[in-house]
């Protein structure tokens, strides 16, 4: 009876999942082929959360991509409707839009994406960045719009919402101050 139990108990331990990233070996004490599984890569960060060298070290990285490869093969011309601006670096959103759009390329082109990866990459992520980046209204409009004529103007942008005004004014009156609550009309 014993015996039964045990070899009842092993089949359930043999048939139940392995643990996320265990060797399929480690039931005899062997490392997986190759050896142990390598350190996963550290998680990719917006590019605008990151501060200092961090940064700097990105958008070297990113400048590096997009002066080398998206200009050469996806620039297509300067012109009204799609602008460029030399000082892109210069303008958030489009330096966030960018990369996004560097990122997915790196996830895109990976083999494990696939044959039709690279594929995916243009039709749902580099069309749609491009537009936005590049249209006749958007965060370049200011900038070059003809080679001839080298631009650089960054737009401003909306002013705070209502909500943050009335947190700041709040903030700088002293509590107690007596003064009843103000409804806007």
């Amino acid at each position: 009876m014993d015996q039964s139990a045990q070899q009842a108990q092993q089949l359930d331990h043999l048939a139940s999942a392995p643990a996320p990233g265990a060797s399929p070996f480690a039931a005899f004490g062997m490392p997986g082929p190759g050896g142990p599984p390598p350190a996963a890569p550290p998680e990719p960060r917006p590019i605008l959360e990151l501060n200092g060298e961090e940064r700097e070290d990105e958008l070297d990285a990113l400048s590096d991509w997009v002066d080398d490869f998206l200009l050469p093969v996806y620039g297509a011309e300067v012109t009204t409707a799609a602008p460029w601006c030399l000082q892109w670096q210069e303008h958030d959103d489009v330096v966030a839009w960018l990369h996004a759009l560097w990122l997915a390329y790196q996830q895109h082109k990976d083999p494990e994406a696939g044959l039709s990866g690279l594929f995916v990459w243009h039709r749902d992520f580099l069309t749609h960045a491009i537009a936005a980046i590049r249209s006749p209204g958007g965060p370049l409009s200011a900038c070059m719009t003809s080679p001839e004529r080298p631009a650089h103007r960054i737009l401003p942008g909306p002013p705070p919402s209502a909500r943050a005004e009335k947190t700041t004014a709040s903030q700088a009156e002293p509590s107690g101050s007596g003064k009843p609550y103000e409804q806007a009309a």
